[in-house]
């Protein structure tokens, strides 16, 4: 598995890397600000501090620091963990991200538009002699060839975009562990790569290496371990199907678990595509991924109950269980043991 160029060894503190603070800048809700949620939740003990703006409307619940607080309480990396429509920095942010650099800090960035693409930035850190980091600068990779290889996989798909299907798979990865079964976090997004410390960043990659970027990223392994897919996009979502369909077609997967966030009207950015009903949504899934791996099975849903009450949760789960036939699990709430159950007895090794 290659690591991103620049990626620092904890251990050595050299270049980019923990501990960091966070910055979200003027997000304005909390999916705004996912990629810094994801790193509190998941690699708590590398944050130290979240930067807010003065018109953020959300919080991660860690201390807010200045640059200059964060440098000397410790922190080594700014990472730019907010998300918006393009991917782009405004002013702003290339004003924060220079402060951050002459304050101390090394920057890394999951926009798509790249930290090394603006003069003022690459000047600064060039000047201070801090490390920038794109997480979206992809490798160079093959196209895809849909041959057989050695191993399981797992993909999480989604009815939508930011459902929860980076949580499940980390989710699915510390339960496996927690059983003695071997089970890797394949990243395909920035939240993921900054988690992992390693992946491929796949809405930056030529739509005609998608397949082939998910075979590099999971090329096969013979220990009768899992290598535990992150999931991208929808099928049902205009903008960002073409990913989810080459990422089904690489992953060649054994299991797939459908993520859902129920009470989701719409497709996200667009209120004229509404939320594709739930058995659908997982046939289609199913359909495509038969292209690469005709055995492929469905072992669970994994659901984002996080805006409903417990008592709606609960019954949310129960529903959708007699609808599909599924375990289905919030991995946030109630973590995904029966989701794995059922992986295990579907795909013993």
């Amino acid at each position: 598995m290659a690591t991103p160029q620049g990626t620092p060894s904890a251990a050595t503190g050299q270049g980019w890397g923990p501990p960091y603070l966070l910055y979200i800048g003027n997000a304005p809700d909390h999916l705004a600000a996912k990629t810094a949620r994801g790193l509190a939740h998941w690699r708590p003990q590398w944050c130290i501090g979240q930067f807010r703006g003065s018109e953020c409307r959300t919080t991660i619940g860690i201390p807010d620091m200045t640059f200059e607080q964060a440098v000397a309480a410790g922190a080594n990396t700014l990472i730019v963990g907010v998300a918006n429509a393009g991917g782009v920095m405004d002013e702003e942010t290339v004003a924060h991200v220079v402060q951050a650099l002459r304050a101390g800090l090394n920057v890394a960035s999951g926009l798509h538009q790249r930290l090394t693409s603006h003069p003022r930035i690459v000047e600064t850190a060039k000047a201070c002699g801090r490390t920038l980091f794109d997480a979206r600068e992809p490798p160079a990779t093959p196209v895809g060839k849909g041959l057989p290889r050695p191993g399981r996989r797992l993909l999480t798909v989604g009815t939508d975009c930011s459902v929860g299907k980076m949580y499940a798979t980390l989710a699915i990865e510390k339960e496996l562990r927690a059983r003695g079964v071997a089970a890797d976090f394949r990243a395909t997004g920035q939240t993921g790569i900054f988690i992992a410390g390693r992946g491929i960043p796949l809405d930056a990659v030529i739509a005609d290496f998608i397949s082939g970027g998910v075979e590099w990223l999971a090329p096969g392994r013979d220990d009768g371990g899992w290598d535990l897919i992150e999931g991208q996009g929808s099928l049902f979502h205009p903008s960002y199907a073409g990913v989810s369909l080459g990422l089904l077609h690489g992953a060649k997967p054994d299991a797939l678990v459908l993520c859902h966030e129920p009470g989701r009207a719409h497709m996200r950015g667009l209120p004229h595509y509404p939320v594709p009903e739930l058995a659908r949504c997982l046939e289609k899934n199913l359909d495509a991924a038969r292209l690469t791996s005709p055995n492929v099975v469905a072992v669970g849903v994994a659901i984002n109950g996080s805006n409903l009450p417990p008592g709606d949760a609960a019954r949310v789960r129960a529903a959708i269980e007699a609808e599909l036939g599924l375990p289905c699990q919030d991995p946030v709430a109630d973590g995904v043991g029966r989701i794995v159950d059922r992986l295990l007895q579907c795909l013993p090794n």
